[in-house]
């Protein structure tokens, strides 16, 4: 077996405890009554409806008595999910009523909430979209969504000085369908009619702006950045690009948005009340607590050395599952933790432990075979990476399926409703990050960890891996 330094056990689990220790509590500042988060830590956990109760909406359209078309409806849908979607609430419910005009909304509290008011919470989702187009892609910030899509935020410089189109000027944008006289293969496309005010200024900035970007914005996020190829003198123009017919559906219905002719106004509003509520949360987190501790014991009496190390690695892994979900990482946004996301979490953690058992088992059945250590230890890897790669990889393709077919933007949300689509996406997220974690955790840093220990005279022993007392 190739060693692996003495001091590689001391550095890995250092690490792993502080990380641990991190992901938990955060780092925080004050700045005179002020607190300043740094790093989000398992207090920042936005939970769900399930968990934490929410509020429950309905809007209506301001049309003073005409009823709305079917397209500015979902039009207004898509501007509240994609502002729900931006905030990276994905245990949210939507649906549209046709007959009566409505779009019901139910979404959870923030987790911070103190006032529980459902009027300013259901404020920024209810107020008038602001589409604008404007020269340039200059942004901000850069952003992950949850389908891991990049979100560009804030305009700035030219971008956000030079606004070409509002809302107002766009009469229409629909989806359409074409052949490309190139290639011959089907083709999606965005078509926008302007009114006469806004063609007149679309000619001016495209005649300027020719092999420039002119990108649309809804309130403060970049939905498209569509390059001028020519100039448009007319009232009519396209956006074309590799969109997919779903993708050229989506932008179309967000541009609608930004353009309908009446502002949305809440009919009614509620409370949710939790199905848990806080008790009954504390009392899971006790019991996972209770459970994590019996399994240490188990872990540390039947398999000793291994089991102690695997303990370790368990910590890593479940500190790594709260930073996932926490906003801990810049690169991964924050979302919300529902009851199916702990099942999640839970399950994948007991998949950490089946792993580490497997490598102690073979690692305790090499030694009682009267294998060297080192060739024990080597063995024992050996025979079982490819039992926990099996489970593991099969488990992380399940939630993959899972996460695509119920995420906030998928194919078939139509067929199973929006009741389902963020609390098995949640299950999914925690499921997929706690196998990724079990991989980094499970076999990397505990093997690491196990070969330098076993470096040391005084962890020569080969009872310390199960074996026999001499």
């Amino acid at each position: 077996m190739k060693r692996v330094g003495k001091p590689v056990f001391f550095i890995v689990a250092l690490l792993i405890l502080v990380f641990t220790y991190v992901s938990l509590f955060g780092v925080h500042g004050q700045n005179g009554d002020n607190t300043i988060t740094y790093i989000k830590g398992a207090s920042d956990i936005r939970w769900g409806i399930d968990i934490n109760g929410g509020v429950e909406a309905t809007f209506s359209p301001d049309t003073e008595g005409v009823k709305a078309t079917e397209d500015q409806l979902n039009s207004a849908r898509a501007i509240i999910e994609l502002r729900m979607v931006n905030q990276n609430i994905t245990d949210y419910e939507l649906y549209v009523d046709y007959n009566q005009d409505h779009i019901i909304v139910r979404f959870p509290w923030k987790n911070d909430e103190t006032s529980f008011d459902p009027e300013s919470a259901i404020e920024e989702l209810s107020a008038t979209a602001m589409l604008t187009f404007r020269e340039g892609n200059e942004y901000a910030t850069q952003e992950t969504d949850a389908d891991g899509n990049p979100v560009y935020k804030t305009p700035t410089g030219t971008t956000a000085d030079s606004v070409i189109l509002e809302g107002s000027d766009v009469t229409s944008a629909e989806a359409q369908m074409y052949q490309d006289p190139t290639t011959g293969t089907t083709q999606y496309e965005v078509t926008l009619q302007l009114s006469e005010d806004g063609a007149q200024k679309f000619a001016d900035a495209t005649e300027r702006l020719q092999g420039q970007i002119i990108s649309i914005w809804m309130d403060d996020t970049m939905i498209s950045a569509p390059t001028v190829n020519s100039v448009i003198s007319d009232d009519r123009c396209s956006i074309t690009g590799d969109f997919t017919a779903a993708e050229a559906s989506d932008l179309a219905n967000k541009i609608n948005a930004g353009a309908l002719p009446f502002k949305l106004v809440t009919t009614n509003f509620s409370t949710v009340s939790p199905t848990l509520g806080a008790s009954a949360l504390s009392a899971m987190e006790l019991a996972g607590i209770i459970g994590f501790i019996l399994v240490c014991l188990i872990m540390l009496i039947v398999y000793r050395l291994p089991g102690f190390v695997a303990i370790i690695a368990l910590l890593g892994q479940i500190a790594l599952c709260f930073a996932a979900v926490s906003g801990f990482f810049p690169f991964i946004n924050s979302f919300t933790m529902t009851l199916p996301g702990i099942a999640g979490i839970i399950l994948s953690i007991g998949m950490g432990v089946d792993a580490n058992v497997i490598t102690s088992t073979r690692i305790k059945e090499e030694i009682n075979s009267d294998k060297t250590l080192d060739g024990a230890i080597q063995k024992g890897f050996a025979n079982s990476f490819w039992a926990i790669f099996d489970g593991n990889i099969t488990t992380m393709m399940v939630a993959l399926i899972l996460m695509m077919v119920f995420g906030p933007t998928n194919i078939l949300s139509w067929i199973f409703g929006a009741s389902t689509t963020g609390s098995v996406y949640s299950f999914g997220y925690t499921l997929l990050v706690g196998n990724i974690g079990n991989f980094i955790m499970g076999v990397g840093a505990s093997r690491l960890m196990l070969k330098s220990v076993s470096g040391f005279k005084c962890f020569r022993n080969k009872w310390l891996y199960g074996g026999a007392a001499k």
